[in-house]
């Protein structure tokens, strides 16, 4: 089962980190992936950049509109994502956990993943 790792923080925090700073808090996830794709349960891993560089099509309006910035004003942001490959929730949670040591603060969302459309590899 897949499940995706949401991942939630104040970007007031976040983007007040200096460069080293966030090169050490990467260090330490860096960690965490490498084990877990030595496993084979690392899927994609992405690393959103600020809110403030969103678009959002709001559609549920008539005619739907774009607007800049996220879709909602909320005190954490999602910053990026994980996506796992799990036994179970109890092992994406363990995960999620290990990760939270590694980065402190802010919120993990965990979800299981229903493929909608898979991507075909190349070849």
């Amino acid at each position: 089962m897949q499940y995706a790792i949401l991942c939630y923080h104040d970007e007031k925090v976040t983007c007040a980190w200096s460069k080293e700073q966030d090169d050490a808090m990467m260090a330490k996830l860096s960690v965490v992936q490498d084990r877990l794709a030595r496993q084979g349960k690392l899927g994609p891993v992405a690393r959103l950049l600020p809110t403030t560089t969103a678009t959002t099509l709001r559609k549920d309006r008539k005619p739907p509109i774009v607007i800049d910035g996220p879709f909602a004003e909320t005190k954490e942001q999602l910053l990026g994502f994980y996506i796992i490959d799990c036994g179970d929730l109890d092992e994406a949670l363990a995960i999620a956990r290990e990760l939270g040591e590694a980065n402190p603060g802010g919120a993990y969302e965990i979800r299981p993943v229903g493929v909608f459309n898979p991507v075909k590899a190349a070849t």
